[in-house]
């Protein structure tokens, strides 16, 4: 089976995600800069959750441009990614309108958390459909990042509760370690 309509498809989706999203943001009453300070949470979360989302479509794209196909486990791994990533908006938004309050923090990093462990899943159904030593096995390695990406995220969600600004700290640490690039995937693609 060809990754063609799964590239296709996932593509899609994430297009709807960042359009629900940005819908979000209401345009506020008032022409001062003053009318904009309410919506500064709101904003703020939306950002984040944009970024999010554009690590996670770079990064599958450079996934996908390793895989030379897929089969059924590898179809619903993606579809269980892109489940996860779909509640992003909500959580953005809960988190936004309620100014980072604890409870929607949380819910925000246990979204996080499940899209980085179905992530993970879609690698695993990927290297258990090519085989540890494909070119795909070989340009992952070990994926340090993922994995203490899934720690950071298990820390911060009890955080949350105690410290929001610490919680809300670490989610950013996560979007700036993976807003570093990483050239796994191109490299081995490049060198054949």
């Amino acid at each position: 089976m060809t990754k063609g309509r799964l590239e296709a498809f996932s593509d899609g989706v994430i297009a709807i995600i960042i359009t629900i999203m940005v819908l979000e943001l209401k345009v506020p009453h008032g022409e001062d800069l003053g009318a904009l300070r309410p919506l500064m949470p709101v904003f703020v979360s939306y950002v984040l959750s944009f970024v999010f989302i554009g690590i996670y479509w770079n990064n599958h794209h450079h996934l996908l441009q390793a895989v030379e196909r897929v089969n059924g486990n590898i179809l619903w791994a993606n579809l269980h990614l892109l489940f996860w990533l779909s509640q992003v908006p909500f959580a953005t938004g809960w988190m936004g309108e309620n100014h980072f309050a604890p409870l929607p923090e949380a819910l925000y990093g246990f979204v996080l958390l499940m899209a980085a462990i179905a992530y993970y899943i879609l690698v695993r159904a990927i290297l258990a459909h090519h085989g540890h030593e494909s070119r795909v096995a070989k340009a992952l390695g070990s994926d340090f990042k993922g994995k203490i990406s899934v720690v950071f995220y298990l820390f911060a969600l009890p955080l949350a509760f105690v410290s929001r600004w610490a919680a809300g700290g670490i989610y950013v640490l996560v979007a700036v370690m993976w807003l570093i690039p990483d050239r796994r995937i191109e490299r081995r693609l490049a060198s054949g």
